[in-house]
């Protein structure tokens, strides 16, 4: 950082270049069919605005022509570049003929800035704007090779590239603790549903709540209940105003148990009053791809109603603290009750019937009130390192773009 005066770049010494004297164009063609090689990437495997190639395939998964990829290339999604897919290759392997396969010119740019270089708003914005096509625009190569592009001299190249890598390992072993994290986060829910506040060297007994240590019964969802569970409004939605509820869908909650806070809508009614949701209601997601998925409505959200895929139930809070059921849900005890109960048709579902035979271990409020301390914490430490990775994302992609 000492050497880079970021704040105030002199670029009257940086050159002009056409993007092929910047990078060549890998055109290597494999058989899937014939080839030994064991690594497939297509762009289903690489995540957008992440340089790292997290997920692969095989050669076996695919047919037709791919491209051949060599460690230290970049593999660049030509079609939808929108999308803005470009990752480093750290291994002999082929990728989708949807991409590029680019290889810096080291004479130009240094091979380790270049990747990012590929991310910056300018590079990604350029080739939004020469891709051509409708429903899935694609990049020409002969409209690419002549863009060109303002480079940085070779020796400020260097020290930018060691800034990156460094900034980009520090967020890499966030990332590495974070998987840490979530395993252990997972792993301590799954075990108070089985051992609930006892040790681990109880004896396991297999009942309707699946193992548990002997000395803990079950009870019903059904029966910790205020009231018979209600399903959600159907009504259109319409644009979000603030003097009409906010109308949460199935598609409002993450995988998390979160509200997303991205196209909020109003109920299109007047007639929703009995649909409004009260602090620490608990709703199911009942149908769709997402069956199953959870959130416990808190009053901070504001004043919201729910949508018609999505099941209300009122908790008695003298048996079953909202909280420990959201837990439960994150337990593989529950992945089995869905498995069990999942209807397979047109759109899978689970009725609000169903979702009362849901059997928990029976704990008292004081042990479950323990067992929540305990989660919160962990799911705490998740969170703040959810934020550190994404303002450190945030910092790195700002100053690409300070750069280029």
């Amino acid at each position: 950082m000492e050497k880079i005066n970021l704040k105030n770049l002199d670029k009257s010494s940086w050159e002009l270049y056409r993007f092929e004297e910047i990078a060549k164009r890998v055109s290597e063609t494999v058989d899937p069919n014939t080839t030994e090689l064991e690594v497939y990437v297509g762009l289903e495997h690489i995540d957008p605005q992440d340089i790292h190639i997290r997920r692969f395939g095989t050669p076996k998964d695919v047919s037709g022509g791919k491209l051949k990829c060599y460690p230290g290339d970049v593999i660049f999604g030509k079609r939808r570049a929108y999308q803005r897919k470009a990752a480093v290759v750290e291994f002999e392997g082929i990728c989708s003929a949807h991409a590029f396969v680019f290889r810096a010119n080291a004479d130009v740019i240094d091979p380790k800035l270049f990747p990012f270089f590929l991310h910056s708003d300018q590079f990604m914005h350029r080739m939004v704007d020469i891709s051509v096509g409708g429903l899935s625009p694609t990049i020409n190569w002969s409209d690419l090779k002549h863009q060109q592009f303002l480079l940085p001299p070779k020796a400020e190249q260097s020290h930018l590239a060691e800034l990156f890598w460094a900034m980009d390992e520090v967020i890499e072993k966030d990332i590495e603790l974070l998987k840490k994290l979530n395993s252990s986060y997972s792993g301590l829910i799954n075990h108070y549903m089985i051992h609930g506040n006892y040790g681990s060297d109880g004896d396991i007994v297999k009942t309707d709540c699946g193992l548990l240590d002997k000395r803990i019964g079950t009870m019903l969802l059904k029966g910790c209940l205020l009231e018979k569970p209600m399903y959600g409004a159907n009504a259109a939605s319409k644009p979000f105003e603030t003097h009409s509820p906010r109308y949460i869908r199935i598609t409002d909650i993450d995988e998390e148990g979160c509200l997303v806070d991205e196209d909020i809508v109003s109920i299109d009614t007047t007639d929703y009053g009995k649909y409004i949701l009260k602090d620490n209601d608990f709703l199911f997601a009942r149908t769709g791809n997402t069956v199953g998925k959870t959130l416990i409505f808190r009053e901070k959200m504001g004043n919201c109603v729910f949508a018609g895929y999505l099941i209300r139930f009122r908790l008695n809070q003298e048996r079953l603290l909202p909280k420990f059921l959201f837990y439960f849900t994150k337990s593989l005890k529950y992945e089995a009750f869905k498995r069990k109960l999942i209807k397979i048709g047109a759109q899978p579902n689970i009725n609000s019937e169903e979702y009362q035979t849901i059997t928990l271990p029976a704990l008292s409020i004081q042990e479950q009130e323990i067992i929540i301390e305990k989660i919160d914490a962990i799911r705490a430490r998740i969170e703040l390192l959810q934020m550190k990775i994404l303002d450190g994302k945030s910092l790195q992609k700002t100053l690409i773009n300070q750069i280029f």
